[in-house]
């Protein structure tokens, strides 16, 4: 008989892999501004990332190697702000308005190519149609 009850998960974490670990640790400490909260040297970095933590790893280390495609959501308060203060020439897509209800959002690559999709936060998403139909 096939079970019909899932499994109750809760996302805790985001490992992605690197040729070159030393460039992936200065983008997301210096670029992103997450910080650093265990590494083995040459092997991986791992930073906090608000309910859970991202992980790069040194290619080849791992026995269970996964396909090449990767994204990291994170959400902003206010995605406008975080693209100016990241740089404008580091967005390589983005929708600002939200089209289709969905959350405004922009994408900007890490060393590796991996996607790194900025979402604005929710609350932050009401407040400003609040004061749309304000003015």
């Amino acid at each position: 008989m096939a079970k019909t009850s899932k499994a109750k998960l809760r996302m805790v974490g985001v490992e992605l892999y690197t040729d070159d670990l030393e460039t992936a640790k200065k983008f997301y400490r210096e670029t992103l501004g997450l910080k650093l909260t265990d590494e083995a040297p040459g092997r991986f970095a791992q930073f906090d990332a608000g309910s859970g933590f991202l992980c790069v790893e040194r290619k080849g280390f791992e026995n269970y190697p996964s396909r090449d495609k990767a994204v990291v959501f994170f959400e902003v308060p206010d995605l406008a702000r975080a693209i100016a203060t990241l740089g404008r020439e580091q967005i390589v897509g983005s929708d600002l308005k939200g089209a289709g209800g969905r959350p405004p959002w922009a994408v900007l690559h890490d060393p590796e190519g991996h996607n790194i999709l900025l979402l604005e936060a929710q609350k932050q998403r009401r407040k400003k149609a609040r004061a749309r139909r304000l003015v």
